[in-house]
Formats: structure tokens, sequence, C-alpha cells
């Protein structure tokens, strides 16, 4: 399995509202020497979470023990910049199984979707509640529900739908990337080879 199965998650969220979020500020580009998905978590968001001494930076939410959770709420925009899926590696390889924004970056969002991290694309009005309500108490739960494409502030019972091709969804509920959907069907392809 490529990454873990995605159906209904429940859980805090980590509030990021900053727009305009590059790849770059995700996972700098000194840290992409590796091949290996492992190990990423630790340099996500490198540059604002340590200071030059590498000292975690109080200010930055990460280093915030108010907040934790497995799905990030993100401002506008995020995950512009180059195209490099360690960004997507760093955000998993941290703990987070959902980005929540009202606009995504075409390319991270599939590799989001390749990956194993779900983007989930709200309206701006839905995500300034998602923002007021994680400031207001950091124990509020957001429920994501794949099967049913639907995100739900649990406090409040607001929810939206979510957009997200049919084909992704699928593998996201099995964890499977495009390599494991096609070892899944190896059977179905042994017998279309023998009929040649």
């Amino acid at each position: 399995m490529a990454y873990d199965k995605f159906t209904v998650l429940i859980d805090t969220a980590v509030p990021l509202p900053t727009e305009n979020v590059d790849t770059d500020q995700i996972i700098p580009a000194r840290f992409l020497k590796a091949t290996e998905r492992e190990g990423f978590g630790d340099n996500l968001f490198r540059d604002w979470r340590y200071d030059v001494e590498g000292n975690p930076k109080k200010e930055f939410v990460l280093n915030d023990s108010t907040y934790s959770g497995k799905i990030l709420v993100a401002g506008k925009n995020f995950g512009s910049g180059s195209s490099r899926e360690h960004a997507v590696w760093a955000i998993y390889d941290y703990g987070f199984r959902c980005v929540v924004s009202s606009f995504f970056a075409d390319i991270f969002k599939n590799n989001c979707l390749n990956i194993g991290v779900l983007p989930v694309t709200v309206s701006p009005e839905f995500a300034d509640k998602l923002f007021a309500a994680i400031t207001a108490d950091p124990k509020t739960e957001i429920e994501i529900n794949l099967p049913e494409q639907k995100i739900t502030l649990l406090s409040t019972g607001e929810s939206e739908s979510f957009d997200i091709n049919e084909y992704k969804k699928s593998n996201m509920q099995n964890g499977f990337d495009d390599i494991d959907y096609l070892l899944s069907m190896s059977s179905e392809i042994d017998v279309f080879a023998a009929s040649r």
C-alpha cells in the first residue's frame, strides 16, 4: 500500500491563514536531496519554524502546542511555485492527512492526490468560518468525509461539498497510488494478456 487509506477523518486542525504559500516555503530547496519519502516532515516550513541556529520560533503555529491535528487549514493559493513532490511528502510525513484551502495550485493539488494527502477546496466564506472556529477553540473538530465528499465543522454542523476526481477518490479510499492501482488489477491484466 502506498499510503494510509482515507475514508472519514474527524480531527482538530492547525490554522495557517497565510496566503500564497509556495512549495519553497513548504520545503526549502536545500532539503530536496533525498529520494525516499521519509524524514521530510522534520523540515516542513523549516525557515518559518526555526531560526538560523535551529531554535524553534515560538510564534509559528507548528511550534504552538495549542494547535494539533491531522488537518491543515491553509490560506488561499496554497502550494504555488515549483512542482516539487517533496512539498507534499513533507506535509504527509509531518502527519497531516488533509489540507483545506479556498484555492490550491493545480500541480500541488495533483501531487497531494498522488501521495495520499486529501486537498479539500472550500469557499472563501467557509474557510473564514473554519479559521474563526479554530482560533476561538483549538479543540474544534472538523469532519472530512471522502465517500460523501463533504467537510463539516462539527461545532456548528455547517458543511460544504468538495470536488474530487473519481479515480483519485477511489485510490485514496484504497490507499493506492497509480502503481498500486495497476497491481490491484493484475489478475484482470493476466486474463487480458492471455487472450491476445
